[in-house]
């Protein structure tokens, strides 16, 4: 038995439906991710002599703690950009989908911007080049809600 493909009118006026819950908590855990990783995890790279940071099993997994939250931010994106949810139908779409342009844009020109440079930007100065990825990322986050305009 298949899943109806159409909405119900309740999901439509909801706010806070379940996927929309699950996109917020994803959101939510991939910014944390990077937070908990640049202020603990990484621990002091610069220093002399270098500090490790803790707990153990994250900042053994480098530069991987990276692709975990942006991983987890973008995933939470794509899916707030159902229809079910307030970023999926109407304006929302657009505010998502701009939105979405606008980061990987200022991310990709401030990267260029300050690349001579980087020691002064959190998180931009340990990506290095993989920032255009994220950049890029960003923008491919915002054609999954062009998908959804009407």
């Amino acid at each position: 038995m298949s899943k109806s493909p159409t909405i119900t009118s309740e999901e439509k006026t909801s706010l806070f439906t379940p996927r929309f819950i699950v996109a917020l908590v994803l959101i939510a855990a991939g910014i944390g991710w990077l937070v908990f990783y640049y202020v603990q995890g990484r621990g002091n790279p610069l220093a002399f002599p270098p500090v490790d940071g803790s707990p153990k099993a994250v900042s053994d997994l480098g530069d991987w703690n990276y692709l975990i939250g942006f991983g987890l931010l973008m995933v939470g994106l794509m899916v707030s950009a159902h229809p079910s949810t307030p970023l999926g139908r109407g304006r929302g779409v657009v505010v998502g989908m701009l939105g979405c342009f606008l980061v990987g844009l200022l991310w990709i020109c401030t990267f260029y911007v300050f690349s001579d440079d980087l020691s002064d930007l959190p998180i931009f100065n340990d990506l290095g080049q993989w920032n255009l990825v994220v950049g890029i990322a960003f923008m491919a986050v915002g054609f999954s809600f062009a998908t959804k305009w009407e």
